[in-house]
């Protein structure tokens, strides 16, 4: 069995002199022989005495991820109440509570400890991204002590230990192989590729060699899926490239508030000053003219507390909530509030290629065989699938030359497939599971074959023959090597080849074609696999060797496998691109690979990726620039999707970031909304994120997208519904005193007007259907104010409407009867235009006749409601002397809905004769 031993490289030329041990190198452990690495370590193949690594870990610290700068509870709770709405919300629940309406000064209250608990559990919860990856460290390892293997706590391993791997074991630190047996290990989680990486012990040459081809190291949190090894240990704790990765995640961070909570907050400033100075102008105007001190202030703070749309927070967490629940039903998961609406505004979305863009499943696409090309349908590792050769079943002829390279696929084989509820997945190596299933749609059968060709003897996979190979006893008696590995090194091997005759002598023309349908099958992004097989006579029945069995052989075919598109994240990128989205794919995978798949998928029509080695090249500013037209970057690390991410964000996009191992959670915390796979994804990936994709389907983010512009969407109109209504209150109020009529409104009336026409009206349109054309408009722009310029104009005009019909009610009643009922009919006048315009706040662009009326219920029952309560109160003398109204006519209250609905006519004709806008 082939062993890699010890190399020296003589391509470097380095000094050999001791240095302090746990120095890094600046990285380039896998660059130096392994002669300069025990030089560097003061250590050797015997490993360290039990004094030097108690010395070591004595100065060096334990082998653990560290926590960074904790945080207290205490600074949790307190930073819940930096928003400025909040603190409006406060002042108002203290107002409320002055004028003796306890029962709203407990609610509101209510609303700020519910916001402030749900705020504290989402900051707690993000903290945990680092406990999540301490978990992946190894508890226990098996290192070499005074020349002697012990099992010792991982914690306890120190710079220059030897570390024994098993398959099966988790390995505990960074180190660098000189020994390895057929060794491979699973690194999905630091480089994002599904493929195990097979092991060497030589140096490389290159010393900015990408992360995921650094073959002769391994790395803690990884683990051993095959093969036995031994390394040196040359970085623990912090200093390994999982605690790089957990530095960058606490580093990464994010900036202050998403973009809806800082147009929150500008717009709570904006009102408190706005109010502060109409209270204190009409606080000036009424004091002036000699009102009562106490009529006076409970005016005045009445008025404050109708211009505060206090009940803005609740409406913007029920609709992140109804836009959470939306998103669930399409298997998306929000462990933060404010996320949805961040993804609303994205302008681009960060995406791995593997299983988010991709199936996640290696599958064979084509076989090469007898000098033809055959076409194999299907995904995934399940049976469902026909091969044909230009869209037709093959001849029995091909049929015969398909059956022997499908025993190949699956006479040399350690993986199963399982198949549970449906679902095919592969337990072994991920490519192997594939030719199980490509064997199996060319006829051959699993059990038969290993019942009737049993197993004699293996030769694993290494890095070194670049194939493997399986001994079988044939029915007749004799044995048969059969042989799957890299192509052009299998060639080498073979000196016949199999053809439609049989088999004949392989030569030079059959080696042309073989390597150009090679290059062909790479050119289309497949990873090409070759077969052969060899019939053992008597004189070499006993070999014992790979070397001696691997010669002399039949060449049969060529695979080509890859992981396909999923065939609904075209689509999902079309509609991308028409709602103004740029979609950028980051992965770890080769560039060559990532450049098909981003072609397939649209997301680039031409240019090379950018690689993880150009990125280190790069200067910010020179990546700055890059970032804004990139679509593909290939083979980077946790660090470089970072450093992506940030170079967009300081390009003022919004960010999406998606991913699914430890490799990915930097960025996906340092975007401004970060996304994890549900099912492939790393415990600390979702820690991470702000929103979990159960399906890991790109499509499902898009969808995502969707429902966060509609959330917008349905905050924006809500808050000019509210708005608009409290300028009409004010309108009237400050018209009436201003020109020195009585106030037309007392306390009670707007505290009535607020609770019947604000709290739930307002919440049935924060829950309202997604508009269908959301996804056809670009993003909002970055620093685009909640309240732009056509909100303002809405708004004011709402306002000025409402409040006319009321004030020339007041008016018009004031004139010819007493003040009470002129207050009484301006009162209702208000109430009923203010529930009736919600119906047209369903859309600032389309028409109330174009939205469908019963697409939101909840509304239509709220709005019948308020209308009745407002009768009730004016029709039963108790209520009427406890609200401080005359007792009015029915026949005058359906003469007053009617004037009600005269600011909603007019809103829905300006409708019209304006140019459509978004919602």
């Amino acid at each position: 069995m082939s062993r890699s031993t010890v190399t020296q490289d003589p391509a470097i030329d380095m000094s050999t002199s001791p240095v302090k041990p746990g120095t890094n190198l600046s990285k380039a452990w896998h660059a130096l022989s392994i002669v300069q690495v025990s030089d560097c370590l003061a250590s050797s193949s015997k490993g360290l005495t039990r004094e030097v690594a108690a010395a070591r870990l004595t100065s060096d610290g334990p082998n653990a991820l560290t926590d960074g700068s904790k945080v207290s509870a205490l600074h949790l709770v307190i930073t819940q109440f930096k928003s400025v709405i909040i603190w409006i919300l406060i002042a108002a629940s203290v107002v409320s509570a002055t004028l003796g309406e306890w029962v709203d000064a407990a609610a509101i209250l209510a609303i700020v400890v519910l916001n402030a608990g749900i705020g504290f559990y989402q900051e707690y919860s993000a903290e945990r991204s680092i406990a999540a990856l301490k978990t992946m460290t190894a508890p226990h390892a098996k290192v070499r002590r005074d020349g002697a293997v012990r099992t010792i706590v991982a914690s306890e391993i120190v710079v220059g230990d030897v570390l024994i791997l098993d398959a099966g074991d988790l390995v505990a630190a960074d180190a660098r192989l000189f020994e390895a047996n057929a060794l491979t290990c699973g690194e999905s989680a630091l480089t994002g590729e599904s493929e195990v990486s097979a092991k060497q012990c030589s140096a490389l040459v290159r010393a900015n060699t990408p992360l995921g081809d650094r073959s002769n190291m391994v790395f803690m949190g990884t683990s051993v899926t095959a093969g036995t090894g031994q390394a040196m240990v040359v970085a623990t704790a912090m200093d390994t490239e999982i605690g790089r990765i957990a530095g960058l995640i606490t580093d990464a961070g994010r900036d202050a508030g998403t973009p809806l909570q800082r147009k929150l907050d500008r717009l709570g400033y904006l009102l408190i000053w706005a109010t502060l100075a109409i209270v204190a102008l009409l606080f000036g105007l009424v004091l002036w003219r000699g009102t009562k001190v106490l009529d006076l202030f409970l005016t005045s703070v009445s008025l404050a507390v109708a211009a505060m749309p206090e009940g803005l927070p609740a409406v913007v967490t029920v609709a992140l909530a109804v836009g959470v629940m939306r998103m669930s039903r399409h298997r998306a998961l929000v462990r933060r509030l404010p996320a949805v609406e961040t993804l609303g505004s994205t302008t681009v979305i960060c995406t791995d290629k593997t299983g988010t863009l991709t199936v996640g499943e290696m599958t064979v696409r084509a076989l090469f065989v007898a000098g033809q090309t055959f076409e194999v349908a299907g995904q995934g590792y399940g049976p469902a699938g026909k091969i044909s050769i230009d869209s037709k079943p093959p001849s029995r002829q091909q049929a015969t030359a398909l059956l022997v390279l499908a025993s190949i696929h699956l006479g040399c084989n350690d993986a199963h497939l399982v198949e549970d509820k449906g679902v095919w997945t592969t337990v072994g190596d991920p490519t192997e599971g594939a030719l199980l299933s490509a064997g199996g749609k060319a006829g051959a059968d699993r059990v038969l074959l290993d019942k009737e060709c049993p197993k004699e003897r293996a030769f694993p996979f290494d890095s070194d023959r670049k194939r493997s190979s399986v001994v079988r006893r044939m029915p007749g008696g004799g044995l048969r090597v059969l042989s799957n590995g890299a192509p052009e090194a299998l060639l080498l091997r073979c000196d016949r080849i199999l053809s439609y005759a049989g088999v004949r002598r392989l030569t030079e023309q059959d080696r042309t074609q073989v390597l150009d349908w090679i290059a062909t099958l790479s050119a289309q992004a497949l990873r090409v696999l070759g077969s052969a097989y060899r019939d053992l006579d008597d004189t070499t029945i006993s070999v014992t060797t790979a070397d001696a069995a691997e010669r002399d052989m039949v060449f049969v075919g060529l695979s080509g496998m890859y992981d396909p598109p999923r065939p609904e994240a075209k689509e999902a990128i079309v509609t991308c691109r028409r709602a103004g989205i740029r979609v950028v794919m980051i992965t770890g995978d080769h560039p060559r690979t990532a450049a098909a798949i981003a072609h397939e998928l649209g997301i680039v029509s031409d240019g090379s990726p950018i690689t993880g080695t150009r990125l280190d090249a790069m200067s910010d500013e020179d990546l700055h620039r890059r970032a804004a037209t990139a679509g593909v970057y290939a083979r980077v690390t946790a660090a470089h999707k970072l450093r992506i991410v940030r170079a967009l964000k300081s390009d003022r996009a919004v960010v999406a970031m998606t991913g699914d191992g430890v490799n990915d959670a930097p960025a996906i915390k340092g975007a401004d909304v970060g996304i994890a796979m549900g099912r492939t994804g790393t415990e600390v990936a979702k820690q991470a994120a702000d929103i979990i994709i159960t399906d890991d389907d790109f499509a499902t983010i898009v969808h995502a997208v969707k429902e966060g512009r509609g959330v917008f969407d349905n905050i924006r109109k809500t808050l000019q519904y509210l708005l608009a209504g409290n300028t009409g209150e004010l309108l009237v109020m400050t018209v009436a005193i201003g020109v020195g009529l009585p106030a037309p409104l007392l306390p009670i009336h707007l505290l009535w007007i607020n609770l019947v026409t604000d709290g739930l009206p307002a919440l049935c349109l924060a829950a309202d259907p997604i508009d269908p054309d959301v996804m056809g408009r670009p993003p909002r722009p970055a620093g685009e104010r909640i309240t732009n310029r056509r909100f303002v104009e809405t708004m004011l005009l709402t306002g000025v409407l409402t409040g006319g019909v009321a004030v020339a009610v007041f008016v018009y009643v004031l004139k010819s009867g007493t003040l009470e009922a002129a207050r009484t009919y301006a009162f209702s006048v208000l109430v009923f235009a203010e529930l009736l315009r919600s119906f047209g706040a369903r859309s600032a662009s389309r028409s109330i006749l174009k939205v469908p009326f019963l697409g939101n219920l909840p509304l239509v029952g709220v709005v019948a409601l308020g209308v009745l309560a407002q009768v009730f109160i004016q029709e039963i003398p108790m209520l009427a002397q406890v609200m401080k109204v005359a007792v009015v006519p029915l026949r005058d209250l359906l003469v007053l809905l009617a004037i009600g609905s005269i600011p909603l006519i007019a809103l829905e004709v300006a409708k019209l004769v304006r140019s459509p806008a978004p919602c």
